[in-house]
Order: C-alpha cells, then structure tokens, then sequence
C-alpha cells in the first residue's frame, strides 16, 4: 500500500506521525557500521555514543524468559569475561524491536549522530518513542544523547521512562548515577551505582567508583 493510500485511514494524530516517519527516513545521513549495542552515557572526556545496528532480529515470543535467565546467570557469572558475554546477550535482546520502522529509524538515529546532526537524531527517537512508547532503547538512547547535550533534565526523565519499563538495566542505573556525580549529588550516585552493581557485578569501571564515592560520602573504614 503505498503512502498517500495508507494515509487516508488513519487518524489525524497517527497521520502526522506517519508523515514525520517518511520524512525523517527519507533525511540523507551518514552509513553506519556494525553496532556495539551498549548505550550507557559515556565519560565525560569520551562524549562518544556507540553506534546502533544495522539490522535488529525479530523479537522471540520468549523474550521475557530469556531476559529473567540471562540476569540470572549474570548475577552468577564466576568472572569478568563471562560476564561480559552474558551483558551482550542482555543488550542483543533490549535493541531487539518487533517494527521494522523503528528498528531502520534507529539506525538513522546514529548515522545522524556520527554526522554530527544531533537535532535530526533527536527528532528520529522522537518518532521512536511515538511509535513504540514500550522500547527502551529508544528511551535510553535519546537520554544518552541528551546527556551529551548537557540537559541532564530531560536526560534523566528518558532514563527514568527505561527504568519504569525494566528496572534491572544496568546502563539506565549507571546513568543516573554519572548524571547525579556531574551534578555534584554523589549521595544520589552512590545509590544509583550500587544499584547498577546489584544487578550487574561486573559493569566496567562502576566497582572503583562506588569505592571512591563510598570514601567519599560515608567515610574510610576504621
């Protein structure tokens, strides 16, 4: 069915998103290379957002299950290698979307970013989030963009829409708590941080900071 077609029996609202949708993808923007999935805001001195994939799979009717077993296994992972692999398995299934428009927007979303088009890139997720408000990634990755911009508002209004719908994602978690320690709160850090550390043991360079945050806010043991 072709665009104009499909566009008379839909809504007035569903409408407008749909012609935003064509326009956006319709945006040239750089090509993107294959993703490394984790959407954690990165270090201040990276400033660098990972990069999205090209093609997303269908998401498995089991997706929950699968999700609950990998957190256990991640919990119990004797090593930080093995739960590095766990982590990825993790982040595979969040990208995972059952709409093949949002997935192709995501990856737009960061071929935006890497042409240094933040405004298209944010106005890409924004078409996410209308056409599937349950994905998380599309949440988490407008908050790290965000983040990047310095609007640790609206970044952690995003971040705090992830974790309404998945309470245990660690990259969520350790962004509220980078977003609290730039803001000069390293109580609300500290909290945030041992909570990413209680579902994920092994997140990378989240045990020094808790260490040093605990020195900090609780005091050296004696």
């Amino acid at each position: 069915m072709g665009l104009k077609l499909g566009l008379k029996f839909l809504g007035p609202t569903n409408r407008r998103l749909a012609l935003l949708i064509a326009a956006l993808l319709a945006l040239p923007v750089a090509a993107v290379a294959q993703d490394d999935p984790r959407v954690v805001p990165p270090p201040r001195a990276q400033k660098k957002l990972p990069e999205a994939p090209t093609k997303l799979p269908k998401v498995p009717a089991d997706r929950t299950r699968g999700l609950d077993f990998l957190f256990g296994a991640l919990k119990a992972a004797p090593d930080e290698d093995s739960a590095r692999h766990v982590e990825a398995r993790i982040w595979a299934l969040w990208l995972q979307t059952p709409s093949d428009t949002a997935a192709l927007l995501m990856v737009r979303a960061k071929a935006a970013i890497d042409a240094q088009n933040v405004d298209v890139a944010l106005k890409l997720l924004d078409a996410v989030i209308k056409l599937r408000p349950d994905y998380v990634e599309a949440w988490n990755r407008r908050a790290t963009i965000y983040y990047l911009k310095n609007d640790y508002v609206r970044s952690l209004g995003d971040l705090q829409q992830v974790l309404t719908r998945e309470p245990r994602h660690f990259g969520a978690l350790a962004g509220v708590g980078m977003i609290m320690q730039d803001m000069g709160d390293d109580k609300r850090a500290l909290d945030a941080f041992r909570k990413a550390l209680a579902v994920d043991p092994y997140l990378e360079k989240v045990p020094q900071i808790v260490k040093q945050l605990t020195e900090k806010v609780e005091g050296r043991d004696i």
